[in-house]
């Protein structure tokens, strides 16, 4: 390299003897000006360009190629092993291309070079996930026998589950590897067009080794838990969104379910009405009896009036087998939405009873299916059948034939999977596990329906509703569930947490819905008017500061459940009418973008829950 860059001297006043003085930084600065130099010449600069847009172009083409391959692992297992083969072509060609030794000396560099680092990772980890993690799942995948894993009178092949664990598993431990070398990557001196596409794919590998790792649990914990080395019972809790609790609704049917050998019979049946009242009252925590009172123990209709499900479910086990004796394994939950899921891979199902029959023919459907089962169930049987009693006896029948549908292997194991997925990631299933080395590890995922430990994020809020009407008209209140961020000046944050309700039901609710829907005003509380107890979770550490209700500040009360804020506001509402909580939290502790959990009501979880109003912050001067 000839020209001034050769006649490069130092003024002499900033000569120094010291040869870690300013002279030396000097120097230091020289040479990487002038690596700088050699590195982008014109020709370097091009060959760059074209790594550069190698890389793109196949890093795009694998990306598109995700959907097809989760669609092929359910469907078509010759389709994904191509697929995954051609994913891999994809990712070995971009690593390649990043992996370029004038790649990695760019790399080097100062200032720019930590832009080449990161796509170098980003080539490599995707290359990682689509050969150590990808392959291993396909083959998994292949080994499984879908049909004979779905439920049937003849049980289920559990050895598969047992053999397909240490493939998920590895799959889990390459993507965990790829999504911690992402995370190591410091992206503030990135420029715009590294950095995106990064936190996109790092984003994207925390959510896929998640999954993968639930899989390897699942895989584990499945065979035993179905029964692989001794029958398992578990109380099954079917609960009513029509009258809400925190977990959903209130556990008005119970049943027990027997898996032996993955085969799944239904055994005796009750509702929490025959239950009665428990005298003196099962133990619960004190914390959560001090929010929740006292009936958190008292009647199997408020074990959920907390959110946390391990609590609500082991008060459950406790009150069945303190009624009936034996021991039970663990807690089962699911709501009628759930029951449509199911019917939509089983197909519809007949209502068998003469006696049901007879009372509700012409009034109600004869078929149920995903279509009209949660408004029949929470609606339909209330309107149309007056008797408590056989309204109780209308759900057990539904029950009866769901599971009877489901056992005997008519499902499409694709939509039964799919729609037990949908169920659990919107709080409608939940498991408990009497064993505590099985209940450690279900902890860890949102199916634990836990409010505090490893399956709950740092930024988590939680919304829930109780009812306080003492009847069945939730079913016509419509929510929203907004969080709004707030800027503090200082390095703590603020979020508000807004809760829309409205009443739906008619105007003239108290005389044309059922008193039992209505409630009667039997317990304070005028027929047609819904009247809730809005509870809402902050972060561990925060506070709760503030409520209103329609603008205007109101009294809270504000408590504390493991280590976790709680507030909550009593809310009344006539038909037609509706009404805004918003809770303030602060003192929160920004770690990562606040998220919320909501209690599942008969609305779909994605019409309650809003995108989150990010603060406007204007930056000090």
């Amino acid at each position: 390299m000839t020209g001034k860059m050769d006649e490069y001297t130092l003024p002499s006043s900033q000569v120094d003897e010291n040869p870690g003085g300013p002279a030396r930084k000097h120097l230091l600065r020289l040479a990487a000006i002038t690596g700088l130099v050699a590195v982008v010449s014109t020709g370097s600069v091009a060959w760059l360009a074209s790594k550069a847009t190698t890389v793109k172009t196949e890093l795009s083409a694998a990306t598109s190629l995700l959907p097809q391959l989760e669609h092929e692992l359910m469907s078509n297992e010759a389709g994904a092993v191509r697929t995954v083969e051609e994913l891999k072509v994809h990712t070995g060609a971009a690593r390649e291309a990043a992996s370029d030794p004038l790649w990695s000396a760019a790399a080097l560099l100062p200032w720019i070079g930590a832009n080449f680092q990161a796509v170098n990772d980003a080539a490599v980890s995707a290359d990682d996930v689509a050969r150590l993690g990808a392959a291993p799942l396909v083959s998994a995948f292949q080994s499984l026998d879908w049909k004979t894993l779905t439920p049937t009178s003849a049980g289920t092949d559990l050895g598969q589950l047992k053999s397909a664990d240490p493939k998920v598993a590895s799959a889990a431990q390459a993507v965990r590897s790829s999504s911690e070398r992402l995370n190591g990557i410091d992206t503030a001196p990135l420029i715009p067009q590294v950095s995106e596409p990064l936190v996109k794919a790092r984003d994207r590998l925390v959510l896929l080794s998640n999954d993968l790792d639930a899989a390897a649990s699942a895989a584990r914990i499945a065979p035993a838990m179905l029964g692989s080395e001794q029958p398992r019972q578990y109380l099954l809790l079917v609960q009513n969104n029509a009258e809400g609790r925190a977990t959903g609704g209130i556990p008005g049917a119970l049943a027990v379910v027997t898996a032996s050998n993955g085969k799944l019979t239904l055994g005796s049946q009750t509702s929490a009405t025959e239950m009665g009242a428990f005298v003196p009252s099962v133990s619960v925590d004190p914390e959560q009896e001090q929010i929740y009172s006292n009936r958190l123990g008292q009647y199997m209709q408020d074990v959920n009036l907390t959110p946390d499900f391990p609590t609500a479910a082991s008060t459950a086990n406790s009150m069945w087998e303190k009624r009936n004796g034996g021991h039970l394994d663990g807690v089962i939950s699911m709501d009628p939405v759930v029951l449509g899921y199911v019917l939509d891979a089983t197909g519809p199902i007949q209502i068998t009873s003469p006696e049901l029959t007879a009372l509700a023919r012409g009034k109600l459907p004869s078929e149920l299916s995903g279509k009209n089962v949660v408004s029949t169930l929470l609606s339909g049987v209330y309107a149309q059948i007056k008797d408590p009693k056989l309204q109780d006896a209308y759900f057990a029948d539904v029950a009866r034939e769901t599971f009877g549908a489901l056992s005997t292997g008519k499902a499409s194991a694709g939509a039964l999977l799919e729609g037990i997925t949908r169920g659990t990631a919107e709080g409608r299933v939940r498991l408990w596990s009497s064993d505590p080395s099985e209940q450690s590890i279900i902890s860890k995922y949102p199916v634990s329906g836990s409010v505090a430990g490893p399956s709950v994020s740092p930024a988590q809020f939680g919304v829930y509703f109780n009812d306080g009407t003492g009847a069945k008209m939730d079913y016509y209140v419509k929510r929203t569930v907004q969080l709004v961020e707030e800027c503090t000046g200082d390095e703590y944050g603020q979020v508000k947490v807004r809760i829309t309700s409205t009443n739906t039901a008619p105007a003239d609710a108290a005389t044309s819905l059922p008193a039992y829907v209505t409630g009667g005003g039997n317990f304070g509380v005028p027929a047609g008017t819904v009247q809730t107890n809005v509870i809402a979770y902050g972060p561990i550490q925060a506070n709760v500061e503030t409520a209103s209700v329609d603008g205007k500040k109101v009294g809270f009360a504000a408590h504390r459940h493991a280590n976790r804020p709680v507030g909550t506001v009593t809310v009344s509402l006539a038909p037609g009418q509706s009404s805004t909580v918003e809770l303030t939290f602060g003192k929160i502790v920004q770690h990562t973008e606040p998220n919320v959990v909501v209690t599942p009501t008969v609305q779909a979880v994605k019409d309650v829950v809003l995108a989150a109003q990010p603060a406007a912050c204007v930056p000090s001067k």
